[in-house]
């Protein structure tokens, strides 16, 4: 077991989801928690329930496109903390209207998963990865990714392109690490269908950021299906206690079910054999995800 008592973990997109619950998490286990998001409100109300049940957290306003936001971050963290021993790179987003054929989604939609949810990761890596090296002590990393990033097929192109793009940063990031005989490991954490507010990732799309014809919606009819789908999704206190034990046991591929595992191996198939592939519909897998955790 490693000793997480007093070390400090930096986690961005906690102010809700499992962000938030990571952030309790690590609380629970001693840890001191900077809990970063772009509503500071909500990293507030979660530092100070932190700090009420008898732990150690501040709230950070960061908006993760930002390289600049990000080094402050880092900044902050040493500066009251005097060291970072976790960082989790978790903050995402998903633009509305996911079902939609690739070439209909606008560049406002490209640019905004893009700069969160792969230069949200980079921007993290640059700022604190070189710190965390020139301590010289344990560690851990910690990328939120999707199982979006490690499946493939038409839906939600522009959410799953910038997954798979942290993916393959983040095994870069554990290799790196490796090669310099880094004792700080690394998680790549791959969700399949959690309960949080992903999906209403518009609350915070940035106003330069807003295509010219409008948000897409999704149809009514997809909506109900998420709907009901998310409403029986597992908790993101369970996918928080998943990566407590991923960080335990310095395991890396982290994903949260199995129910995807053949769509995976349908893709590796094809690439391997040189055929065409056959993709699975990610709205029915996850349906099936659910399924599967109902009847558990």
């Amino acid at each position: 077991m490693r000793n997480w008592k007093g070390k400090v973990a930096v986690i961005t997109g906690a102010g809700s989801g499992m962000g938030e619950a990571m952030a309790h998490r690590f609380a629970k286990a001693g840890m001191r928690i900077v809990v970063a998001d772009i509503d500071l409100p909500a990293a507030e109300r979660v530092s100070a329930d932190i700090v009420a049940t008898g732990g150690d957290a501040i709230p950070f306003k960061v908006d993760v496109c930002s390289e600049d936001n990000v080094q402050a971050l880092a900044d902050k963290a040493w500066d009251h903390f005097g060291s970072v021993d976790v960082l989790c790179n978790n903050a995402g987003v998903v633009p509305s209207g996911r079902y939609r054929p690739i070439w209909e989604f606008p560049l406002e939609d490209w640019k905004w998963s893009f700069d969160v949810n792969l230069m949200g990761v980079v921007h993290g890596m640059r700022s604190f990865i070189p710190r965390m090296i020139a301590q010289g002590t344990d560690g851990h990393v910690v990328t939120t990714a999707s199982v979006a990033g490690v499946v493939s097929g038409a839906g939600s192109p522009v959410y799953s392109a910038a997954k798979t793009a942290a993916v393959r940063a983040t095994e870069a990031l554990y290799a790196s690490l490796k090669d310099i005989g880094s004792p700080i490991g690394v998680t790549l954490l791959c969700p399949g269908l959690v309960n949080t507010n992903i999906y209403r990732s518009e609350r915070n799309r940035p106003s330069e950021l807003q295509p010219a014809a409008g948000v897409a919606e999704e149809t009514p009819e997809l909506k109900a299906i998420a709907d009901n789908l998310y409403r029986s999704a597992i908790s993101p206190e369970t996918v928080a206690e998943m990566v407590f034990e991923a960080m335990e046991k310095r395991q890396f591929y982290l994903l949260t079910s199995d129910k995807f595992d053949h769509s995976i191996k349908l893709r590796s198939d094809a690439l391997l054999s040189r055929t065409n592939p056959n993709f699975e519909s990610l709205l029915e897998l996850s349906k099936g995800d659910v399924d599967e955790q109902e009847t558990a």
